[in-house]
């Protein structure tokens, strides 16, 4: 054992007492002994057991008495209780109180050491469950959120505060804030962590493949259904559902998102079957959501069910002190994931980073240093490594299209038009990229 499994023997005959210690000492487990309830009590409030042996019959207080304080100050104590006089109706109240099995006396070493192993694996099985879990929340709260300003440390406060309950959330940034890493954080935080959490990036699907993709299919519900789907709704079932570019879904959409919002249950496309789904759900938007209600292209009902907590991320021109930090991440991340020393940055670099306005705000810079690492030769990036004064230079771009026009194909001529590793590189799926191909008419170089 590579913690030592510690014994609380109670009872009031000596001669118990001291067979049950040197039993279990000899068997390796830390072993105390108290020869009343009382003195037993006392010894629980300045030290923690894993299991409790005590005897029912006792003077005072007995051991079912006993049992009862235990398993209110401790819900999870491991109580066996033994007596000489075992009955049906002590057996059962025992067990209903709490109790994890129940001897009699006079006991066989063997059998009670046995017992005493099932109970230490039940510690050891539960102990490590609780390790599990602390772990999974460990890993999932590792994200990129990188910044120390006042304005990244306000949004964190606020998502700590918001992950607590199961509001609605409307996530508001520009584009490439990082919109997704803050919802993921929500859902990390809050209590349904441990159930998925569910992405769909509603502006890369038309009306019928949103419709499909939030509320799953019937086989032969339309040309190509040849098997029953579960939507996202669904599967996000006890955990979060996250709806990037709510924006973008069309007032059909709209009005069938409303229904499932305030139902919380929905029929897959082509069945008549009523699904119910507990989940929580959080959106993303680069738009002004009250502008389109005000202007009718958003529903105002559906907008006030989603805003119930609305938060706003900052744009990296308003914290450029994050730069260094963001920059160091990102260094360590690329160098890592191409097999490569990690390289410096020259101070120039840096300085020139933080002059420039970043319109395409973490994104724009992650991609920046992606590509001063892979087309830079030496161990340190300098100022001409970086597109900030070149043709290609995001200053230079009239708009946000056309800054995600140039990246999109810098991406794509990177990766020889290999569309599913581009994807990857962009963090989108494959039908957001072949939408993005398709609307910019872009084409591979000859």
């Amino acid at each position: 054992m590579s913690k030592k499994i510690s014994l609380l023997v109670v009872d009031d005959e000596e001669s118990v007492r001291d067979s049950l210690h040197n039993w279990f000492l000899e068997d390796g487990y830390r072993v105390a002994c108290a020869e009343s309830a009382k003195e037993a009590l006392a010894l629980l409030e300045n030290d923690s057991f894993d299991i409790i042996l005590t005897d029912i019959k006792m003077p005072g207080m007995d051991g079912l008495e006993m049992l009862k304080r235990i398993k209110t100050l401790k819900p999870d104590a491991v109580v066996i209780v033994m007596t000489a006089f075992a009955t049906v109706d002590t057996a059962v109240q025992a067990l209903k109180d709490g109790a994890f099995d129940y001897v009699t006396k006079p006991f066989d070493p063997d059998d009670l050491s046995h017992l005493i192993r099932n109970a230490s694996k039940q510690i050891t099985l539960t102990t490590e469950n609780e390790r599990l879990r602390d772990r999974v929340v460990t890993l999932e709260n590792v994200e990129d959120i990188i910044g120390d300003s006042e304005a990244m440390r306000n949004l964190l406060k606020e998502v700590e505060s918001v992950a607590q309950s199961s509001a609605s959330v409307i996530i508001n940034g520009e584009s490439g804030t990082g919109k997704e890493l803050i919802a993921r954080a929500i859902h990390a935080n809050s209590s349904r962590r441990f159930f998925p959490m569910v992405s769909v990036h509603c502006g890369a699907l038309s009306e019928s493949l949103l419709e499909s993709e939030l509320f799953g299919h019937e086989k032969g519900a339309f040309t190509g259904a040849v098997y029953n789907r579960k939507g996202r709704f669904e599967m996000a079932d006890n955990g979060t559902i996250f709806l990037d570019e709510i924006a973008t879904i069309s007032p059909k959409m709209q009005i069938e998102l409303l229904r499932v919002l305030e139902s919380k249950s929905f029929m897959r496309v082509g069945g008549n079957k009523t699904i119910n789904s507990d989940f929580r759900v959080i959106c993303a938007t680069n738009r002004d959501l009250k502008k389109m209600v005000d202007n009718g292209t958003f529903r105002e009902d559906l907008y006030y069910r989603l805003n119930v907590v609305n938060i706003v991320i900052p744009p990296l021109r308003s914290r450029k002190e994050d730069i260094p930090l963001l920059v160091d991440h990102f260094i360590k991340k690329f160098c890592t994931s191409m097999s490569r020393n990690t390289v410096n940055i020259e101070p120039g670099a840096i300085k020139r980073l933080q002059d420039f306005d970043f319109p395409g705000n973490v994104r724009e810079l992650e991609n920046m240093i992606e590509r001063a690492i892979v087309i830079g030769n030496g161990k340190e990036i300098k100022v001409k490594d970086l597109p900030l004064n070149k043709d290609v230079a995001v200053s230079q771009v009239e708009s946000l299209e056309d800054l995600e026009k140039r990246h999109v194909l810098f991406i794509l001529d990177k990766y020889e038009w290999n569309v599913s590793r581009a994807a990857k590189a962009l963090q989108v799926d494959r039908v957001t990229l072949y939408n993005k191909i398709k609307k910019y008419d872009l084409k591979q170089s000859s």
